[in-house]
């Protein structure tokens, strides 16, 4: 450490730790530590008496509390807070077609502005630092971003309906807002999903992906449906339609993945780029699908699975908390064995694994020298909580979304002991009411898309 005061300093709390990155097990915690900050990244993380003397801008004393990196959702729609349980207890096609997709041809970027801000002020007080979006009128999404002090990895979602200018659209945002908000803000293109986006759109997609250096963000095989569909179709699952159109070689985050079957597997091992799967538990249970992200099996060939929350139109929280604990016990229950998926392996999943899967493994997702200070600090002395056997297990199968004290972002705070640093909730909430009824309003009969697998 250098001689020179310090930015900040977290002291008397215990550390979550990768010893190794790519094994889960290894997952463990330094009592009685302290993390040193400077320049917005983690100096070190020694003992806390070797801290006491050390000078800095900022203390926090976090004696009590663990601290983690911050949570990565890795893939969300943040402005659906504004459609929160709007669309409840639908099958997959209703909840498209007769729903949310009339009333998303409702959206102006205002609407979608503050369902950002909504969205932002859940995910810090829920401890998620960084979240991958995919959705209409990014700019405004960008913008929250950049006023609030989140990290994003942002995509202007578009359709093959909507002509070249969709996906030419989602360009022109991706190379305009690339390491914005100081670094915080990453790019992708976001074509929808292989059944609203033809052949060629994905082929030309790709295409663009190598030529800007750009990775790639689009729902795929959502569920069973949406592959047997693709089947009966076109002979090709759509994770077969991804490698077909060249979107495999460019480095590609697929959203959800339920419909992952066995004869794509080799398909994704054989993917010369970087492709990871976001899983969002509490979707698929809430629609009723027959299966889950198939974890186990993309582990055993080398995919690393993210934790996310969907949209809160069809998960109605961004609660990543929630997702954590949901995977440990989803994958117990599908795979049928307690051993798989544990709480450490659950917590390798909503750090080191949803990092890579936005592209930022080297940047966050570990508490480690060099790495940028995004950090969450947690507080277990609450009954729920208490008392403590197994700290990975507490903080999986015990903690609360509720229970994050501090959220802190490239060394900034922005919510400290519950309190917001940067979002005005009470406003948000106020303007975000005087507009829903113009656009919860259907009686237009528009859809911005037909939803047909």
């Amino acid at each position: 450490m250098t001689s020179s005061r310090a930015d900040l300093v977290i002291s008397g709390c215990a550390v979550l730790l990768h010893d190794d990155p790519d094994d889960p097990e290894t997952t463990g915690f330094r009592e009685d530590a302290a993390i040193v900050v400077r320049d917005g990244a983690v100096e070190a993380v020694v003992g806390a008496a070797d801290a006491d003397g050390l000078a800095a801008v900022e203390r926090i004393d976090a004696r009590g509390q663990v601290a983690m990196p911050g949570l990565v959702n890795c893939h969300t729609h943040a402005p659906m807070v504004a459609l929160r349980g709007v669309a409840e207890d639908l099958p997959t096609e209703e909840w498209f077609n007769d729903v949310v997709w009339p009333i998303e041809s409702n959206l102006t970027p205002r609407d979608v502005e503050l369902g950002a801000r909504l969205a932002c002020a859940e995910m810090i007080r829920g401890g998620v630092t960084c979240f991958a979006d995919h959705y209409f009128a990014m700019d405004a999404v960008a913008a929250v971003v950049a006023e609030c002090g989140m990290r994003a990895h942002l995509g202007e979602a578009f359709f093959s309906s909507q002509g070249p200018e969709g996906r030419e659209r989602s360009l022109d945002f991706a190379l305009r807002a690339r390491g914005a908000a100081d670094g915080r803000i990453t790019t992708t293109l976001a074509p929808h999903a292989p059944y609203t986006v033809d052949d060629a759109d994905l082929a030309a997609t790709a295409a663009l992906a190598h030529e800007h250096g750009l990775p790639v963000h689009l729902h795929a095989a959502e569920n069973r449906d949406q592959t047997e569909a693709s089947l009966a179709r076109h002979g090709r699952t759509p994770i077969e339609v991804l490698a077909d159109t060249g979107l495999l070689d460019t480095d590609t985050l697929i959203a959800h993945g339920t419909g992952i079957v066995e004869r794509d597997l080799p398909v994704l091992e054989r993917a010369s780029g970087r492709v990871a799967v976001a899983s969002a538990p509490r979707g698929y249970l809430k629609f009723g699908w027959p299966a889950t992200t198939p974890v186990r099996a993309l582990a055993a060939i080398g995919v690393p699975v993210g934790l996310a929350t969907d949209g809160a139109a069809s998960n109605n929280s961004l609660d990543l908390w929630e997702s954590m604990a949901l995977t440990s016990l989803v994958q117990k229950s599908a795979e049928g064995d307690p051993r798989w998926l544990t709480a450490r392996q659950a917590l390798h999943h909503a750090t080191v694994q949803s990092a890579r899967a936005v592209g930022l493994g080297d940047t966050v997702g570990r508490i480690a020298p060099g790495r940028r200070a995004d950090l969450v600090l947690v507080d277990l002395t609450g009954p729920h909580t208490q008392p403590v056997h197994d700290l990975a297990a507490t903080l999986v199968h015990s903690a609360r979304a509720s229970d994050v004290r501090t959220t802190i972002v490239d060394g900034r705070i922005l919510m400290h002991d519950r309190e917001l640093r940067t979002l005005d909730v009470p406003s948000i909430v106020a303007e975000l009411g005087e507009r829903l009824p113009a656009l919860l309003d259907r009686s237009h009969g528009r859809r911005i898309q037909e939803y047909d697998n």
